[in-house]
């Protein structure tokens, strides 16, 4: 399990099982990592996480509440749906698309990620 915080929201995200999110995990081992994520094409907050971990990439279709890493370097959440080589990392529990959309906001958002 991951947390992600979002202001004062804070999520609970079940992670997949493959290298990407070991290495995520190992990253969040040293400690919460804080993004600030960008909105792109009104449907998803994209985010730089510092470093390049290995990728996972599969033709995918995302979802609210997915998160995703892409070009290896990235942490996207979805608050609506697109297609394309991902790696997926895990899903957002419990969360409606409208509570992604009120919360993530428009604009840019400082999310923190961490493990649970």
């Amino acid at each position: 399990m991951m947390k992600v915080s979002i202001g004062n929201t804070v999520f609970k995200a079940t992670l997949n099982n493959n290298p990407s999110v070991t290495a995520l995990k190992e990253l969040l081992a040293k400690g919460p990592l804080t993004i600030d994520m960008n909105d792109y094409g009104n449907m998803e907050k994209v985010g730089p996480i510092g470093t390049n971990i290995v990728r996972s990439d599969k033709p995918t279709t995302t979802g609210p509440g997915d998160i995703i890493l892409y070009e290896g370097k990235y942490l996207v959440i979805y608050y609506d749906t697109n297609s394309w080589n991902f790696t997926p990392i895990g899903k957002i529990d419990d969360a409606s698309q409208d509570q992604l959309k009120k919360v993530l906001g428009k604009g840019n958002v400082n999310v923190t990620f961490s493990l649970d």
